[in-house]
């Protein structure tokens, strides 16, 4: 079957950049992608990675964290300055929450712990590039406009600067518009793992999030119920 045309710079296919500089581990990822049916490219280096994805994009990047001249960290917030929009799986031994959360706001779209089972990170794959296969949607409301494909959100015409947590947790909200999603909820679409419900980490990005978009009283969208969550209202 022949793959639909893509109107986005990012190539279609089945192109897949692994970045890891264990050069064992690598290898074996590139393997299982091999049978699989993708194309696999391996690089060790963060700086090559970094121009290698620019120069020739591939449709998914699965990125170490810890990685020799740049950081993936630094690698991925690179590539999204860069324009670069395909699905990012970040790849690294670190599992605390500051961890995935620093990988998420520099542009990541999934995080994923070693070890792992190949089967859970071919299921993560399919998912990153069955979301991104999507034609890009444009969800308004009241003078807030957000465009899922290229991540990207204006209110009242001004084009707003968001991270990508930002930008998900912000989705999340529009999309359940009228609906109150208490912190667990939220926690669970934007961030996507589970995290303790005591945890202040939502309120502080609801902040962040109020402050980007110009939530003043007057013009709120974002409204804090208590002792239950928040809900997004055009009104």
């Amino acid at each position: 079957m022949e793959a639909t045309p893509d109107p986005r710079p990012t190539p279609i296919g089945r192109t897949v950049l692994v970045v890891e500089d264990e050069i064992g581990l690598g290898r074996l990822i590139t393997r299982v992608l091999g049978e699989e049916g993708y194309e696999p490219r391996l690089e060790s280096r963060g700086d090559v990675a970094l121009e290698t994805a620019l120069a020739h994009p591939p449709a998914l990047v699965l990125l170490d964290v810890a990685l020799p001249a740049l950081t993936g960290l630094e690698v991925c917030a690179r590539l999204r300055q860069g324009g670069f929009i395909a699905p990012i799986l970040m790849l690294t031994a670190r599992d605390a929450l500051a961890d995935r959360v620093a990988g998420l706001d520099a542009g990541a779209d999934d995080y994923l712990v070693k070890p792992f089972a190949f089967e859970e990170l071919l299921a993560r794959m399919r998912a990153l590039l069955r979301r991104h296969a999507q034609e890009p949607e444009r969800l308004t409301i009241a003078d807030l406009v957000i465009e899922t494909g290229t991540r990207r959100a204006w209110r009242g015409g001004r084009e707003l600067s968001l991270s990508a947590l930002e930008f998900r947790l912000l989705e999340v909200l529009v999309r359940h518009a009228g609906w109150v999603l208490t912190r667990q909820q939220l926690l669970n679409h934007a961030w996507g793992y589970d995290v303790a419900p005591a945890s202040n980490v939502v309120d502080t990005y609801i902040h962040y999030l109020r402050r980007k978009i110009g939530d003043t009283r007057g013009s709120s969208l974002i409204h804090t119920v208590r002792s239950v969550g928040y809900t997004v209202r055009g009104s």
